[in-house]
């Protein structure tokens, strides 16, 4: 969970929200990127390349249904999530089943989705412009399987799996990596490492 907490800081010294959430969206702060030759990043500009973040930074990031997003908030909520559900079990013995919900915040989080309106099908949101379906492994899943619709609206699928800590681990995958089970599913798997896909 200490991943994250670079976004406090960030508020502290004054960033922006959209710095916070350009922050969070790459996983590092900015004070981490200093060490980047400016002559490299210059040339590498000169030479045309497309800058990827121009829609991004056109329409300000919101949640679903439009209201409006902080990533700061954002993962305020994914700890107090976390905390919730980590409190239920040592109190019952039980999981509280909010999976899902987990799995697409820490996306939010993490690799910056950005989720669709409720209820949209084919897909829960894009990341880079990508349309992602989220797949969240809960700990009481004994494997670190998925399987997901072939006929989804999905470019990329994102597996998140939650241990019995409570900890996550996030792999991003194409389509075209998927291993087709039947004519109805795909079957993605992260493995313990977060490595590859079988």
């Amino acid at each position: 969970m200490g991943d994250w907490e670079f976004l406090y800081e960030m508020n502290k010294r004054g960033y922006s929200p959209q710095e916070i959430a350009d922050a969070a969206g790459c996983g590092v702060a900015p004070w981490e990127w200093e060490s980047i030759d400016i002559k490299w990043i210059e040339s590498d500009l000169e030479e045309g390349s497309e800058d990827v973040c121009a829609d991004e930074q056109q329409h300000p990031f919101q949640s679903r249904d439009g209201f409006p997003y902080s990533v700061i908030e954002q993962t305020e909520i994914f700890h107090d999530l976390v905390d919730c559900a980590v409190r239920h079990f040592e109190n019952t013995g039980r999981y509280l089943q909010v999976w899902g919900e987990l799995g697409e915040i820490y996306a939010e989080i993490n690799h910056g989705l950005r989720r669709h309106e409720t209820h949209r099908a084919g897909s829960d949101g894009t990341i880079d412009g990508k349309r992602v379906e989220v797949k969240t492994i809960s700990p009481e899943k004994k494997n670190n399987r998925v399987l997901v619709k072939r006929q989804g609206d999905f470019d990329q699928l994102l597996i998140v799996r939650i241990d019995k800590d409570f900890e996550f681990q996030g792999k991003l995958f194409e389509r075209n990596e998927l291993k087709a089970m039947s004519a109805k599913f795909f079957r993605g798997e992260i493995k313990s490492d977060a490595d590859g896909v079988e």
